[in-house]
């Protein structure tokens, strides 16, 4: 099972559709996502290689504020 921001990712979803399921992530952020790690948003979530779940888990680390800090920054705002 992937886990990434702290969000355990569906395993029957395409990894297009289940990096949505991380707050902050929509359809065309994850599609960017997937671009830039040179991930295949084909496969499933379950299917996913160690090496592509950390890709995706640095990527978003470092460029995106996502779940519980984007939670904060909202609700301070």
């Amino acid at each position: 099972m992937a886990r990434i921001a702290g969000v355990d990712l569906p395993n029957n979803k395409r990894v297009e559709i289940a990096l949505t399921y991380i707050y902050g992530i929509g359809i065309n952020k994850s599609k960017d996502i997937l671009a830039a790690t040179g991930v295949n948003p084909d496969i499933r979530a379950k299917d996913l290689s160690d090496d592509d779940i950390s890709k995706l888990r640095e990527y978003i680390d470092k460029h995106l504020v996502v779940e519980g800090d984007l939670r904060r920054d909202i609700a301070l705002n």
